[in-house]
């Protein structure tokens, strides 16, 4: 393979790049711009542009665009355009950018059946927007494809242009999301010793800042407009071009000190209520841009912050901020953060196309071969057994311009032989050197790429002896990544024991070093029969929160049916063991085994799906509200107990989230809003560690007080002591530094279920619930099939098979609030 391809797939703008093993290329768009706009138009006669001119056309014909769809990987939120009358999954957007880009290259490059192509994804990306890209890559058609995170790739770029060691803080940040990296080069070596960075933190939120802060005001001061006209379909046109407008206005404060958001009467083409034509000349200077964008810029610095503390070096460790994506082509940015974190600032790579160059230059280390898409081994041996027996163990791969080449006889020496070394590209040579095990020779490469060496052996008396291998090859890398951190934890639901509690048997802890592989033994927790509907859950979750566990991020399901396997059953307590594998890009692969059918399943052959963690956020604004409604709940209650001011801060938070316009349509809003909820909680996990015992004394008051006011008058005597004695020896364990509490209070909330489970007009009334919250589900055809049979139920009066089906709607919801742990009963057991 002489061709590697890097792709940086951005929110905004988007560049591809080859690496031949010496030089990289940035392939321009037909326009002549080292970055593609990410954006489709397609107008009303079928015509389809990507790029520039999507990008331009897209505000004057909203309904006939799709721009930002980077930010929706992953979820299961369609891209409208009700102008061409279709939807589109966010992965198809983003395949047809890819295949435009990958259009650029050469023909003989394009249909080269070798050729490997690394896309780069955020660090920040969840493992449903990483899986997402791969689809997207395989829509696109493109063949041989890894994933790299971002911060690898800009590393990357950076040591290819920094030839001095160091160490150095990454500071990243695209149209969408902003990546931290801290990496450090010795001899050309890279190891990243920390990654961090936010979601939802980009160029395209300074547009937002703009508009909602100036534009919108404007607008409404200075025409008749409905104060919703921002959601109004009526004015969709006038918003795309008003956002546009900021935009451009915004990458003109690049290079000025002051500039107009500018629109006139015709390129609008739009009236007010009245009738009025609508315009735009709105004036804006950098001081005001600083003051919108100063809160974004503060929480950026944040990660950077919180991402050097996990090395535990101090500013003055480290010697430049690497600046990198568009928003850092604005010098008050760059000043402000560099001042901020006490770093000096360095300009040494274009912070439009790094990314993407650095991908190339990670794809030529990538054993393409493999595959898991592994890296090409660093070390080297040649084998010869021919009239003697001899190896010579080399560095196969480095980015120094010297290697040694160490020879190992398979038997004694025999006196007097030689061997000697010589430069197939250059001539050099490095002399006869006496054969002996140990014996050394430093050659020297004088190119970036593949340096070709031939072996020669001599006698006693000089003439040569024939070796079966006599080819050295040592690649001169422009540098080497030894050491990717993980940038989240991934675990998978288990429970401790039968009857006991949820846990997470952990694949990768945020900070391991990738790649990663390894093996963890569960159990079944239940009988499974061939042909049944039933399944094993293995159910994968995103983060580090111990309890609750489901205030993670939820990511998808593993899954084996009864229909995945022909013959047998699995009974309880079978053995299932679970190999997996987590790439460079954190990508995971699974296979389970199961010997007693003789059974295997793979991840790649859909036993793995994201669908159950997919939130379709054109929908969600119910269930984002509903969330930020219940966390803000548990903070109010801890609160009573608990003065912290996490709690403060988890509080500001969720703010985003319970203040949104239950109208609301704009994703990006609603996403927003979700992640500042995802933020909420972690906040609430670090005050739970903080403030055990008294939030444990909360949470067992409030369970007891449940079954007290609600309960008690519906439960047998038997479960009243149970219950009641099972409260008692909780209590004795509030103190304790052990998991005990948590399974008797497990145990305590299965009680409180068990007794309402068996009451018919609980099973009706979560039912119906349940079928009024559509937007708790990401399986809508599975969702509906299920309630329609579920209200048939209801007037024929099957309850007991009302209780099947409403087990079946909690499987296929997305993830759970405190109101639905009684349902969350993992169904396999840790080993």
């Amino acid at each position: 393979m002489k061709n590697f391809v890097g792709i940086d797939l951005g929110t905004t703008n988007s560049a591809i790049c080859t690496f031949n093993g010496e030089e990289t290329r940035i392939w321009k768009s037909p326009d002549q711009k080292d970055v593609t706009p990410s954006a489709i138009f397609i107008d009303r006669r079928g015509n389809k542009y990507i790029g520039e001119r999507a990008y331009n056309l897209a505000p004057t014909s909203p309904g006939n665009a799709a721009t930002l769809f980077k930010r929706l990987m992953g979820t299961s939120t369609p891209i409208n355009l009700p102008g061409t009358h279709s939807l589109k999954t966010p992965e198809e957007c983003s395949a047809e950018v890819l295949k435009v880009l990958f259009g650029y290259l050469p023909e003989e490059m394009r249909n080269d059946p070798d050729i490997g192509t690394v896309i780069t994804v955020p660090a920040a990306f969840n493992q449903m927007q990483k899986d997402a890209t791969m689809q997207a890559a395989q829509m696109a058609g493109l063949g041989n494809v890894a994933l790299m995170q971002e911060p690898v790739a800009a590393v990357m770029s950076v040591m290819r242009a920094r030839k001095t060691d160091g160490t150095f803080l990454i500071y990243d940040i695209g149209g969408g999301t902003l990546d931290i990296a801290i990496a450090e080069s010795i001899g050309g070596h890279i190891n990243l010793l920390a990654h961090g960075g936010k979601a939802m933190c980009g160029g395209r939120d300074f547009d937002r800042l703009i508009f909602d802060n100036i534009v919108k005001s404007w607008l409404l001061n200075n025409f008749n407009l409905p104060e919703n006209f921002t959601i109004d379909p009526n004015f969709a046109s006038l918003r795309a071009l008003a956002i546009w407008a900021t935009e451009k206005a915004k990458i003109e404060l690049s290079s000025c000190d002051d500039t107009t958001i500018k629109l006139s009467e015709n390129e609008l083409r739009t009236r007010d209520q009245s009738g009025s034509e609508i315009y735009l000349e709105i004036p804006i200077d950098r001081e005001t841009f600083n003051q919108l964008i100063s809160e974004q810029i503060n929480e950026s610095i944040e990660p950077a912050r919180e991402t050097l503390q996990k090395t535990g070096l101090s500013p003055h460790d480290l010697d430049r901020i690497i600046f990198i994506g568009g928003p850092t082509n604005y010098k008050p940015l760059r000043d402000k953060v560099a001042f901020e974190l006490g770093i000096p600032i360095s300009t040494e790579v274009n912070p439009m196309t790094a990314v993407a160059e650095g991908a190339s230059l990670f794809a030529e280390s990538i054993d393409w071969s493999s595959k898991s898409r592994v890296r090409k081994n660093a070390r080297g041996q040649l084998f010869s057994r021919g009239a003697i027996s001899i190896n010579f163990n080399y560095i196969a791969r480095t980015p120094e311009s010297r290697a040694k080449v160490v020879a190992q006889l398979g038997g004694e020496a025999i006196s007097g032989t030689e061997f000697q070394i010589d430069s197939m590209d250059t001539g050099w040579t490095s002399g006869r050197v006496s054969l002996a095990t140990g014996a050394t020779v430093e050659v020297t490469l004088n190119k970036y790429g593949e340096n070709m060496f031939k072996v020669f052996v001599f006698d006693a008396l000089g003439s040569p002896i024939s070796i079966e291998n006599n080819q050295i090859i040592i690649t001169r890398t422009a540098a080497m990544v030894d050491a990717i951190p993980a940038s989240h934890s991934i675990g998978i639901e288990a429970l401790e024991k039968l009857g006991g509690r949820s846990t997470l048997a952990w694949l990768v802890r945020e900070g391991d070093s990738l790649p990663r592989e390894g093996m963890i033994v569960f159990k079944a927790a239940e009988a499974l029969k061939a042909g049944s509907s039933s399944s094993l859950k293995f159910k994968l979750w995103e983060g580090e929160i111990e309890d609750p566990i489901t205030d993670n991020r939820p990511i998808g399901v593993f899954e084996i049916s009864g229909s995945d396997f022909e013959d047998g059953v699995i009974p309880a307590g079978a053995d299932l063991q679970c190999e997996y594998q987590v790439l460079d890009s954190g990508n995971i692969i699974l296979e389970v085994s199961v010997e007693c059918i003789g059974g295997a399943f793979h991840s790649g052959r859909n036993f793995y799906s994201r669908l159950p963690g997919q939130m379709d956020f054109s929908t969600a604004t119910t269930h984002v509200i509903s969330e930020g409604n219940n966390t803000l709940e548990r903070i109010n209650e801890i609160s009573q107990v608990v003065d912290d001011p996490k709690l403060n801060q988890a509080n500001d938070k969720l703010e985003t989230a319970i203040s949104l316009d239950p109208a609301e349509s704009e994703t990006e809003r609603v996403q927003e809003a979700m992640e500042k909820v995802f933020e909420a909680k972690k906040l609430l996990a670090k005050v739970r560690v903080e403030h055990l015992k008294e939030i444990r004394q909360l949470e067992l008051d409030s369970v007891n007080e449940f079954f007290e006011q609600n309960i008690v008058q519906l439960a047998r005597p038997s479960e009243k002591n149970s219950f009641r004695n099972l409260v008692r020896t909780a209590k004795g364990n509030i103190a304790r530094n052990d998991r005990d509490f948590e399974t008797h209070l497990e145990k305590l909330k299965e009680i409180n279920f068990d007794i309402l489970w068996r009451q018919d007009w609980f099973v009706v009334e979560r039912f119906k619930w349940m079928a009024k919250s559509s937007y708790l589900f990401g399986d809508k055809y599975k969702f509906e099939e299920l309630t329609k049979l579920g209200f048939l139920l209801i007037q024929t009066d099957e309850i007991d098979k009302l209780r099947e089906i409403v087990w079946q709607l909690y499987q296929i919801q997305i993830n759970s609030d405190s109101e639905n742990d009684m349902f969350n009963v993992a169904n396999i057991i840790r080993g």
